[in-house]
């Protein structure tokens, strides 16, 4: 026997108002037709569902029997359309980041995402160190390549790969002729610096927590990327970075060292804690496929 989804809804609203005609508005058809489909429900099942009084009515116990499961079929049903048509409403997934990946795991990534969504398009945005959340705080991205310790409240992330850090530098600094450099040679130099409003990610990356009190020496503020390598070329200062991101932004003139005596850094997934989107889960999805990385030489 097939019940109308119709019917589990009248159901519920007259078994919640327990009044058919409080019920009937809220449905917003008249009380004898509402009155009428849930005889015609009755009868498919073969049992009385409501006892009527004069003024209001009461569930029978089959009535209380089956008031669990009819609001569960009506939830999942619910569920089940918001899900399609959000599915089909999302044809765009916006990625922010604020340096490249690389490491191949964007590229796998995206191709796995491609498999399971092929008709949502992907676009990658690049986001400027004002905000270290890569756009999901105004929801400008959907997704984003974040490096910790970026926690925001209402943002969920899991790390990808762990990776010691490693100092760039001009080659004629006298530091680049050493294989390794504790960071306490380091602890004078001048450092190109995210802006103030990077705030915890802006102390990461001058290592302040390795620092023992000492203020860093900022000489240059970078809000990009290559704005961080035209100030170390230019002989501005020096920085901090994952050792992966080395190769990705190699340029001439400046050496790369690894940096003794730091933490890793961390490179995350994030996204809005409360983003249930088809899209949003299978990129994390594809993401998940790739085991989180570390680099043991670090430690």
């Amino acid at each position: 026997m097939d019940v109308h989804l119709r019917h589990l809804r009248y159901f519920l609203a007259v078994a919640e108002e327990l009044h058919f005609t409080r019920a009937a508005q809220r449905l917003f058809v008249s009380q004898p037709a509402l009155s009428k489909q849930i005889r015609v429900l009755e009868r498919e099942l073969g049992f009385d569902l409501f006892e009527r009084r004069s003024r209001d009515v009461v569930l029978t116990p089959q009535g209380e029997a089956l008031l669990p499961g009819a609001t569960a079929t009506v939830a999942a049903w619910e569920r089940a359309q918001q899900a399609a048509r959000e599915a089909a409403e999302q044809r765009e997934l916006v990625v922010g980041m604020q340096t490249a990946v690389g490491r191949g795991l964007q590229r796998r990534a995206m191709r796995r995402f491609g498999e399971q969504m092929p008709n949502c398009r992907v676009v990658l945005r690049l986001v400027d160190w004002t905000d270290p959340t890569a756009g999901l705080a105004d929801g400008s991205s959907d997704v984003a390549f974040v490096w910790r310790p970026v926690q925001p409240r209402d943002i969920s992330t899991r790390t990808l790969f762990s990776e010691r850090r490693v100092v760039a530098l001009p080659d004629d600094n006298l530091l680049a002729g050493k294989e390794e450099i504790p960071f306490a040679d380091l602890l004078d130099e001048p450092f190109i610096a995210l802006p103030p409003e990077a705030a915890e990610l802006r102390d990461f990356w001058l290592a302040t927590d390795a620092r023992q009190g000492r203020a860093p020496v900022i000489g240059a503020v970078a809000e990009a990327a290559d704005e961080v390598f035209e100030a170390i070329a230019a002989g501005l200062g020096v920085v901090l970075l994952a050792e992966g991101n080395a190769e990705l932004y190699a340029r001439p003139g400046i050496t790369t060292r690894p940096v003794a005596g730091l933490s890793p850094a961390e490179l995350a997934i994030a996204w809005r804690a409360e983003d249930t989107r088809p899209a949003v889960h299978a990129f994390l999805t594809a993401l998940a496929a790739e085991p989180p990385r570390s680099d043991s030489s670090q430690f």
